[in-house]
C-alpha cells in the first residue's frame, strides 16, 4: 500500500484468479477490478468471437462479466480440465471437445515440451483453439466460414505469455 497526500494505491489479493487494485482519494473508495477477462480482449478479433480461461483444475477464471467470454459450464469446464491433464489428450480424441452445450469434432491434438494445443472443429458452427500451459487453459472459439489461423495464433500467444510468465 501506498499512501500520499491523501491518496491510497493498494493492491489487495482476492479468493480465486482475480485481484483488486483500489485507489482512493480520503473517502469514497473506488475500485477498479482487474481479471482474467482482460486476456479475452487480446484474443478476440474478425475471426474469433468468444474466447475464455478455465483452469486445468476445471476453475472458471473468466467471468460473463465480459460481451465476449465464452459460457462454459462448471461441468464442462471440469471435464475440460481432466481431458488436459491427459499427457496424450485421448478423451477429446474419444469424446470430442463440449463448450457451451456444443460438441466438436478433434481435428488435431499436438503435443511436445514447448506446446500443448488441441484444434477442433463443428460443422456449421467454427472452430475451436486450445492452448494448455502449467495452470490454464485458453480456449477461442473461431465463426463457421473463418479462418481459425488467426485465433490459433492469438490463443498461442497468450498460453505463451501465461507460460513465461509460470502460469
Amino acid at each position: 500500500v501506498l499512501r500520499e497526500n491523501n491518496i491510497t494505491i493498494g493492491f489487495v489479493p482476492n479468493s480465486g484468479h482475480n485481484s483488486h487494485l483500489l485507489f482512493s482519494r480520503s473517502t469514497p473508495l473506488l475500485t477498479n477490478i482487474m481479471s482474467w477477462n482482460n486476456y479475452i480482449d487480446r484474443i478476440i478479433s474478425s475471426k474469433c468471437d468468444k474466447a475464455a480461461i478455465i483452469g486445468i483444475d476445471g476453475s472458471l477464471w473468466t467471468t460473463n462479466n465480459h460481451p465476449n467470454n465464452w459460457n462454459i459450464t462448471a461441468s464442462e469446464a471440469s471435464v475440460i480440465g481432466k481431458a488436459v491433464s491427459d499427457p496424450n489428450l485421448t478423451v477429446f480424441q474419444q469424446s470430442g471437445i463440449i463448450v457451451d452445450g456444443v460438441k466438436y469434432e478433434c481435428l488435431r491434438a499436438e503435443l511436445n515440451s514447448d506446446n500443448k494445443m488441441v484444434l477442433g472443429k463443428k460443422k456449421d458452427d467454427g472452430f475451436i483453439s486450445i492452448q494448455i500451459t502449467k495452470t490454464a487453459v485458453i480456449i477461442a472459439h473461431t465463426k463457421e466460414g473463418e479462418s481459425h489461423g488467426d485465433t490459433a495464433v492469438a490463443v498461442e500467444q497468450i498460453a505463451s505469455y501465461l507460460g513465461q510468465s509460470g502460469i
